[in-house]
């Protein structure tokens, strides 16, 4: 993975990473995910590990590897909703977001590009939601041929500020519909405040991943 991190100047900081993810839990519907950085030096060596529950009613775990003080890090979940790594993706939007905590309204059917995607606005359904993600709502935009999200906007909680996601390209691997290319920008009103743009490369499907791949162990050795 590349991440490219521009601040409203126009000034850019250039990351590259490599994650691995697997499939896991006793019904394979919970998700396993490690990242480790490799560049710059700044950075690198960091990890980032993250258990997906599939049940509601378990929070998500992360973790953050800093080789700087050789010291792993909890995320709680009060700090879920602040910036990933100085990037504009959340910690929360680094993990999946459970369909049962938000309510949802159709709004309309229109189009991205030239395909045909449904308009649907997602409000949490609790306030636990709210305050980990930092949204108060989003609307997302659903391709109606794959069921991608190809673009959303959401709201931020504080500070009047909007993020705008968009799929610049997607791929299928495998038969898996993989967002290769995506962008996500924060706003004020008109301004861009920041922006990065994810990168991902060299994908591939059903690797057997051993138990100590995706651990906090492997997140301390690195790779």
């Amino acid at each position: 993975m590349e991440m490219v991190l521009s601040d409203k100047q126009g000034e850019q900081r250039t990351r590259t990473l490599k994650s691995f993810r697997r499939d896991a839990g006793a019904n394979g519907k919970d998700t396993e995910s490690i990242m480790f950085f490799l560049s710059p030096a700044d950075v690198k060596d960091t990890g980032f590990l993250t258990y997906d529950y599939d049940d509601v009613s378990k929070n998500d775990d992360q973790w953050l590897y800093l080789p700087a003080l050789k010291k792993t890090k909890r995320i709680a979940s009060s700090d879920k909703s602040s910036s990933f790594m100085g990037t504009d993706f959340t910690y929360a939007d680094m993990t999946k977001r459970n369909i049962a905590n938000y309510n949802y309204t159709l709004l309309k059917e229109d189009m991205v590009n030239s395909d045909k995607v449904w308009v649907i606005e997602a409000v949490p359904s609790n306030e636990k939601e709210k305050e980990e993600t930092g949204y108060t709502k989003s609307v997302l935009f659903v391709r109606q041929d794959n069921f991608v999200p190809v673009r959303g906007v959401s709201w931020l909680d504080k500070g009047g500020k909007l993020k705008y996601m968009e799929v610049k390209k997607l791929d299928q691997v495998d038969g898996i519909w993989v967002s290769s290319e995506v962008v996500m920008t924060t706003k004020k009103d008109k301004e861009i405040l920041h922006q990065t743009v994810m990168h991902s490369r060299n994908i591939s499907f059903n690797q057997p991943q051993p138990d100590e791949t995706l651990s906090t162990r492997r997140l301390e050795q690195g790779l």
